[in-house]
Formats: structure tokens, C-alpha cells, sequence
């Protein structure tokens, strides 16, 4: 280990899909390196999106100290920029404690921008803006938004589909408010030198058929925990009316056609577990495409390994 990274802080990372088994990791790794558990998940920090979210049950959360839990109503805005400055200031607290800051969760762009540092574009905000561009969208619609950012930001609109609204927005404003393109910006964050010495542990699967059967048990036993009556309550509660976010959030959207009467709950459940296996290759692709992710393979090819050999594997990369 080179000095420079002898006066950086220490932590451990476990990501991976949904469903790979991070939670259970990082809660063994951290009983076992004296650490507590911070959340990188973009939906767990909200109160009452507790089953969708997959959070941990109450158990586990008694198991070990967690951070960024439950920090927020449902409704409110959370950015990646609110994130970075919770969990520097959560990382401050455990490491005050002499222990071991352990992140845990899927989020990956949290995560990055927590590691790498950078450009604070969270700062570019401008509520009333983001309501006149809710506006046009309204009037004109998304295609109409999504030419606007190829106009100001060519290279980002490339990035980003045009259907992802709440993306192509974000987009548009960081460009208006700043005066920046956001590729631009992007760029100069992806320079930037890494501010932590970590260990980025990343759950794989060399057999996918082995995670979507995890993913398929995960979501039934979601319904069967009540799953739907937590829709149902966030949906009378008009959260879903006042926050895109959650109203997009995967485990919630694919059940809502049910409860508005427009479909029955099998087809439902059947998109919802499309809709998370979609997510589940879309996190693998982010982490496979970052070089300080260390593969930890759950499977051998043919069967999934045991829990202890694939905590040891862990333990000795760090």
C-alpha cells in the first residue's frame, strides 16, 4: 500500500444486482471487521418504502449500526449530490468510533460519485426552473425536451434515452443553471483522484439463470409480506401524485395498474419480476464497466456457493 493511501480513510464497499445477497454480506463482514453498514441505495432512504425497497428487516438493522436509512418522507427530493454529503458525514461518525464504514447497495452512480468526489452539480438547482420545464414537457412532450438537450448537450443526450424524462431533465437544467454541459462536467469528475482507500466488493453471477431465480423467489415473497398493501397505502397517501420518484421506483409502478383496476395482480407480479431483472442487468453492466469493482462470483457456473466461502473471499481481498 503506497503512503498516499496509508492517510486515506478506509472502507469497504459491497454492491452487486438485486437480489445477490448484499445485505447478509455486509452485515457478516461487519460483525466480523468491527463496521457499520451505510446504505447506497437511492430508494432506502426514504420512510414507508420498506418492502419494494427491499430494505433490511428489522432484525438485520438490529444486527449492526446502519446509516441512511430511513432519513426521509417519501415526497421529498434526494440527489446524488444529498448523498455524497450524507455518507462523507456518516463515514466521519463511524470512523470517530474507530470503526469500519461498509457501504452496501446497488446505486451505483451514489457510490462513484461518493469515491471519486468531483464537480457539485447538486448545487445546480433551480426549483422554479424544473417546474417550467415539468411544464413544457406537459405542453409539448418529451421528444420536445430531449431535442432541447441535443441543442445544448449532444454528447450527454447520447447518454441518456429520450423516454428517461426525469434524466433528460436533470440534464437540461444542470446546462441552463450552470452554464456547463453536463458531459462536461462529467468529464472532469471522472479525473478526478479518488478521495478514499477502498475495497469495491461486487457480487457476480457467472450463471444469470441462478440470480433470476432469486429474483423470482425475492418478489414472491415480497407479495406475500404485503408488498401490495404498502402500494396501496403509499398510493391513498397521494405520494405517488406528489413524488415522480417514487411513482417510478421499481416494486411499486408494475403493481399500480392493479390497484387502479387496469390489470390483474398475476400479470402485474409477472412485470414486476421482468422489470426487476431488467434492473438486475443493468447494475451488472455498471459495475463490470468500472475497474476498482472486485469480482466475487456467487456461483460456480452450475450451483451457488456457500455463504461462509463467499465471506472468506471477501475478507482476503480486503
Amino acid at each position: 500500500m503506497s503512503a498516499l493511501n496509508e492517510q486515506k480513510i478506509k472502507i469497504i464497499a459491497v454492491t452487486g444486482p438485486t437480489a445477490s445477497g448484499k445485505t447478509a454480506l455486509a452485515i457478516e463482514l461487519a460483525k466480523r471487521l468491527d463496521g457499520e453498514i451505510i446504505s447506497c441505495d437511492s430508494m432506502q432512504i426514504y420512510r414507508g418504502m420498506d418492502i419494494g425497497t427491499a430494505k433490511p428487516t428489522k432484525e438485520e438493522l438490529a444486527e449492526v449500526p446502519h446509516h441512511l436509512i430511513d432519513v426521509l418522507p417519501p415526497d421529498a427530493p434526494y440527489s446524488c449530490s444529498d448523498y455524497v454529503k450524507g455518507a462523507e458525514a456518516a463515514v466521519a461518525d463511524i470512523v470517530s468510533r474507530g470503526k469500519l464504514p461498509i457501504f452496501c447497495g446497488g446505486t451505483g452512480l451514489y457510490l462513484d460519485r461518493f469515491l471519486r468526489g468531483g464537480n457539485d452539480d447538486g448545487a445546480a438547482c433551480d426549483d422554479e426552473l424544473r417546474k417550467e420545464l415539468k411544464r413544457f414537457v406537459d405542453e409539448n412532450g418529451a421528444d420536445a425536451l430531449y431535442e432541447r438537450l441535443e441543442e445544448l448537450d449532444p454528447e450527454a443526450a447520447a447518454t441518456i434515452h429520450k423516454n428517461n424524462v426525469k434524466r433528460v431533465m436533470r440534464a437540461v437544467e444542470i446546462c441552463l443553471v450552470t452554464g456547463q454541459k453536463k458531459s462536461e462536467i462529467d468529464k472532469k469528475n471522472s479525473e478526478i483522484v479518488e478521495k478514499y482507500d477502498h475495497k469495491v466488493i461486487t457480487l457476480a453471477f457467472q450463471n444469470r439463470e441462478l440470480l433470476y431465480e432469486r429474483i423470482e423467489r425475492r418478489v414472491d415473497l415480497m407479495i406475500e409480506q404485503g408488498l401490495l398493501d404498502e402500494t396501496k397505502r403509499l398510493m391513498d397517501e397521494g405520494v405517488f401524485e406528489r413524488s415522480q420518484t417514487a411513482a417510478q421506483a421499481i416494486g411499486y409502478k408494475e403493481l399500480l395498474p392493479y390497484l387502479r383496476g387496469e390489470d390483474s395482480l398475476e400479470n402485474c407480479v409477472e412485470e414486476l419480476k421482468k422489470a426487476t431483472r431488467r434492473y438486475a442487468k443493468r447494475q451488472t453492466t455498471w459495475f463490470s464497466g468500472k475497474d476498482y469493482a472486485h469480482k466475487v462470483y456467487v456461483d460456480d457456473g452450475n450451483s451457488l456457493k456457500t455463504f461462509e466461502d463467499i465471506v472468506n473471499i471477501s475478507i482476503k481481498l480486503f
